[in-house]
């Protein structure tokens, strides 16, 4: 691995400038302790995973295997190539198919660390940075893109954000598919001008509606004279893709309605519809309202790599550039990968997560005074008993978590024992249950899982013991009094 000038400028600077630098690793690791405490309360766990990989374990998506240098750092072993990770995802999809039979599902993890990108250095760009990710694996449902979007959200602000200084982007990969299909791309051959039309959508903030129109169609020729070929998609087909890249309402409610009228009837393009609308609904049970997330039809990311749901955050906040006020830009960023792990398992795993740029935070730190790291607590876990419900179990989740209690809502498929089994994996102190009796009489049942497992063993076989203990062991209460009930339970 070359090193140039320009890698060793640390130690040839002057003090004052070796000062700084050793301030921006103070700073990083300051938001690295808030985003983390934040992934913790949330009920997400802490994972490590070496910097270096095979380079076949980084997949098609990362480096280009006959030249294992494009895009990361390689050398060769004895006998097989190694790669300085590229993200933090694809080493997680790695760990997920080794260790699935043995891991809770969904599995939830949060990492933070180093990656290297084999790329040139320019402002606020650079060949090693450190990322701060929340994963979620194994849960198809909707309600986990947006339980990742609203945790974000809550660490945006645990690092100093203003609730008024960010918004979230999101869109469908599906969605996007779907009017790819109405339009008459699919199957292999059209492969090559899929990818053309989502690179152009992904010009729309930079070119505007015609240089993408541009794009769409026959190509455009840059300011340089320089001509970049398009998609050769014919008028009708290009402004059926401008109307959907375009739309625009105050409500992600709008939204949905607009593309409705876009979408056409193919089944992928439904099923956009039916992710974003789920996620619509637990945004709004969590609180997270249109001014704080927002469905944006232009959002793409990861061309080949994300396959749902896709979201940006960005900081709206205006700072000065150049005597101009403008926005401080994304961020952070993630999305649905359901494809991921596939790779080594051969079978498909729903999987969605969120990266923060925490050297992106760190340069907006002095305009937004970032703060301290919320404090960790004993994990509460909601079960999830109606698949209909998921709004309701996630706002519990968010009550316990406004209150300083480590909280989820489960989110995974299986039934009332096998999610207290997954409670137990967690090693969660609290499962807060509400199922039919329960909604009938305004109440939930809040059990203790450490005493119950204690008593559990005292009691043994004796039945009369056992009765007796649990009496200690679950309380039901009223639903308003859901957080004091688990706050005096967790005080012993």
């Amino acid at each position: 691995m070359s090193t140039s000038k320009s890698d060793l400028v640390a130690a040839e600077q002057p003090r004052g400038f070796a000062d700084r630098l050793g301030a921006t690793a103070a700073a990083e690791e300051r938001i690295v302790n808030a985003v983390g405490a934040v992934y913790e309360q949330w009920g997400f766990e802490r994972l490590e995973t070496p910097a270096v990989e095979y380079t076949e374990a980084l997949g098609k998506f990362l480096p280009d295997l006959d030249r294992p240098n494009e895009g990361v750092f390689s050398f060769m072993d004895e006998e097989r190539w190694l790669s300085m990770r590229y993200d933090l995802t694809a080493p997680l999809a790695r760990f997920a198919a080794q260790n699935w039979k043995d891991l809770p599902k969904p599995f939830r993890r949060w990492q933070t660390g180093p990656v290297w990108r084999n790329e040139k250095p320019g402002p606020g760009r650079f060949r090693q940075f450190v990322q701060c990710d929340a994963d979620t694996v194994g849960s198809d449902n909707p309600a986990s893109d947006a339980e990742i979007i609203a945790m974000a959200a809550a660490a945006l602000e645990a690092v100093g954000v203003p609730r008024s200084g960010y918004t979230f982007k999101v869109n469908s990969r599906r969605i996007l598919n779907g009017v790819l299909l109405g339009i008459g791309l699919e199957g292999g051959n059209a492969e090559a001008t899929r990818l053309t039309v989502m690179r152009a959508i992904d010009k729309l903030d930079r070119l505007g509606v015609d240089g993408v129109a541009a794009l769409l169609g026959t190509g455009r020729k840059d300011e340089s004279g320089a001509f970049t070929e398009g998609a050769k998609l014919d008028a009708k087909n290009v402004q059926r893709v401008i109307d959907f890249v375009t739309l625009s309402t105050d409500t992600r409610a709008g939204v949905i309605a607009g593309l409705e009228r876009i979408v056409g009837d193919n089944d992928e393009g439904r099923a956009g519809l039916k992710e974003l609308a789920g996620i619509d609904a637990v945004l709004s049970a969590l609180g997270i309202g249109d001014d704080r997330a927002k469905f944006d039809t232009s959002v793409v990311r990861g061309l080949e790599y994300y396959t749902g749901a896709v979201y940006e955050a960005e900081l709206t906040l205006p700072i000065e550039e150049n005597g101009k006020a403008v926005r401080f830009g994304s961020v952070g960023g993630g999305g649905r990968y359901d494809d991921l792990v596939a790779r080594f398992t051969g079978e498909r795993v729903p999987a969605t997560g969120f990266s923060i740029g925490v050297s992106r935070l760190v340069a907006a730190q002095a305009r937004l005074g970032l703060g301290a790291a919320a404090q960790e607590a004993p994990l509460a876990i909601v079960l999830a008993l109606d698949g209909a419900r998921m709004g309701d179990y996630l706002a519990m989740a968010a009550e316990l978590r406004a209150s300083g209690v480590r909280a989820e809502a489960y989110l995974g498929g299986s039934g009332m024992k096998a999610q207290l089994k997954y409670a137990d994996k967690r090693n969660a102190r609290v499962a807060v249950i509400q199922g039919g009796d329960e909604v009938a009489k305004g109440t939930v049942t809040i059990k203790d899982l450490k005493a119950g497992a204690e008593m559990s063993q005292l009691a043994g076989d004796d039945r009369e013991a056992w009765n007796k203990a649990r009496e200690k062991v679950q309380v039901e209460a009223p639903r308003a009094e859901l957080v004091a009930a688990v706050q005096r339970m967790l005080a012993g």
